[in-house]
């Protein structure tokens, strides 16, 4: 629902108790609480962020002291919340999750409409342009939580980045050209974008050899299985740690059981204090 939709419908019932009740208590009452739900609205969506296309990041707070971090980022279309709510049932010890929502942006994949987007997306095939300055600005974005998260005493290799889909791409590019040591990348049923510069990228990088957990679903018909498979090659050329899980019959989603990895390859990497 866009802000200025929400707005008329809020505008419709104060005309409806202008016009058809009389000035009672439960009039008053009928304002009151379709203001209050008009404002709550229009924050979640983001009017209350620092700009009109962000929303502030989700934080899943951890389960005990915190001393790591996972920064998410969701696929095409979507929020922080879902992923928000997917971590937390995770119930991690002591790793606080971040879950920022992407801006609105035009996306040529899908015609041209507006979305929650990292970068503009051409095609799904192999051979389409790639939004390379759009990628570098959501790298940009993500280097950003990163030093949020070292501003709250985290260290830079106490600090994982991850994401789904166009997230994850995100999150493997951002990774390899991060000056500073990270602490790992979770990947799901993504691929490694502008992928003919990453053996440059990794000669000179400080994360070419960090854990990396691959999730990948063998029907997926979006991100093609193959793509995974191609990225797990390209990293494995150079990183050591980087292991691929895949699931039959997932297609482009998860599982209970990709969670389950994710949360053991978690808590292996930043295991929870005794």
């Amino acid at each position: 629902m866009s802000t200025n939709i929400l707005l008329l419908k809020t505008s419709q019932t104060f005309s409806l108790v202008r016009n058809s009740l009389k000035p009672t208590a439960t009039c008053y009452f009928v304002v009151i609480l379709s203001l209050f739900i008009a404002l709550t609205l229009l924050w979640f969506m983001g009017a209350g962020s620092s700009s009109p296309d962000m929303q502030a990041p989700l934080i899943v707070a951890s389960q005990a002291r915190h001393t790591a971090s996972l920064i998410f980022l969701h696929g095409l279309g979507d929020t922080g919340h879902g992923w928000a709510d997917t971590l937390g049932e995770l119930r991690l010890k002591n790793i606080r999750c971040i879950c920022p929502t992407a801006p609105i942006q035009p996306v040529t994949l899908n015609a041209g409409m507006r979305m929650p987007s990292w970068f503009d997306i051409i095609g799904l095939s192999g051979d389409d342009t790639e939004d390379e300055a759009g990628i570098k600005k959501a790298s940009s974005m993500l280097k950003h939580w990163i030093e949020e998260e070292e501003k709250q005493g985290i260290p830079s290799n106490r600090i994982m980045v991850g994401g789904f889909s166009q997230g994850g791409a995100v999150a493997l590019y951002t990774a390899l050209t991060l000056q500073k040591p990270l602490g790992g990348v979770v990947a799901l049923s993504t691929w490694m974008p502008l992928s003919k510069t990453v053996p440059q990228l990794a000669k000179s990088s400080s994360n070419s050899n960090i854990p990396i957990l691959q999730c990948h679903g063998e029907s997926d018909p979006l991100v093609q299985f193959s793509w995974g498979k191609k990225t797990h090659e390209l990293l494995s050329q150079f990183n050591k740690n980087c292991q691929f899980k895949s699931y039959p019959h997932m297609m482009h989603s998860s599982s209970p059981q990709e969670m389950k990895d994710v949360h053991h390859f978690l808590e292996t990497t930043f295991p929870p204090e005794k």
